[in-house]
């Protein structure tokens, strides 16, 4: 398998193709952005920002990176890049983009699958510039921006795979970016994931969300594929980081916190749907 240059971004402000120049990219109106010394580059303009520092705090990408690392979520992984795999013929070209890429685990993981009969060009976008500076400095096979799901900055009709891991589908401009026949793979909470943790922060579970019943206008009918295991957490520090890098962290009171930081081992299930459609 090869790793190719992805280059086709756009312009943030005015929707034109961008140029790669010595220093960065740049639109036929002038628009420059640089590139970081990480590597990666910010299209996510100021104007369009909800708040100063939007996304994941850098407290969160930290957990999140030891826990991924540690192979917690592997079986996640390997059932993603197999997916994603499956939807290109031999000797195709893959354009992909992580839309929510967090540090980048799940895009190295598709990088490395060991399939050389695929070339991939990855993109990797995230809100969170901790998260995006993380994954750039780790893996520069890939181009990493800094950017927002509802506004990718991807000409229409460009990729042949979108991700959404765990993220905030915008699935009208998911559509646009698709090619006709492009996969959209969304992995979402099942409901018993890490269902033993949330018994302990929260003093009642919410009701699990109803599944989807009708496709997403320009998409074909759903496919779901669940990947359930019991993961064994045997370290506070390993317990601390899985609730730290989730939003549980901040919905349990102080009272279901303190009960988690007081464990040492935890046994959770690990319960994710992966939901494939096919862009019309």
């Amino acid at each position: 398998m090869s790793i190719a240059p992805f280059n086709r971004l756009t312009c943030p402000l005015d929707g034109a193709p961008l140029c790669r120049t010595e220093s960065g990219w740049c639109c036929p109106q002038g628009h420059t952005f640089d590139v970081s010394r990480q590597g990666h580059v910010n299209l996510l303009p100021v104007q369009k920002k909800r708040s100063l520092d939007p996304g994941d705090s850098k407290a969160m990408i930290v957990a999140r990176r030891r826990f991924l690392e540690a192979g917690h979520y592997q079986g996640i992984a390997e059932a993603v890049s197999r997916r994603v795999l499956a939807q290109a013929p031999e000797h195709d070209r893959l354009a992909v983009l992580d839309a929510g890429c967090g540090e980048g685990y799940y895009l190295r993981a598709l990088a490395d699958a060991g399939v050389v009969q695929h070339e991939l060009a990855l993109l990797g976008l995230d809100i969170s510039k901790w998260a995006v500076q993380a994954a750039a400095g780790r893996d520069k096979r890939m181009q990493w921006v800094v950017g927002s799901n509802a506004a990718l900055p991807v000409p229409d009709h460009s990729l042949d795979v979108v991700l959404c891991m765990f993220g905030f589908p915008t699935p009208a401009e998911f559509a646009r970016v698709l090619k006709p026949g492009g996969l959209l793979l969304e992995v979402e909470a099942g409901p018993d994931h890490l269902i033993e943790l949330r018994e302990i922060i929260y003093p009642t579970l919410k009701a699990p969300r109803e599944p989807r019943q009708t496709a997403e206008v320009g998409f074909s009918a759903d496919t779901v594929e669940t990947v359930r295991y019991a993961l064994s957490l045997d370290s506070a520090e390993q317990i601390a980081d899985l609730l730290v890098m989730t939003p549980h962290l901040y919905r349990a009171s102080a009272e279901g916190r303190a009960r988690a930081e007081a464990l040492t081992h935890l046994d959770v299930t690990v319960d994710v749907q992966l939901t494939s459609s096919l862009r019309l």
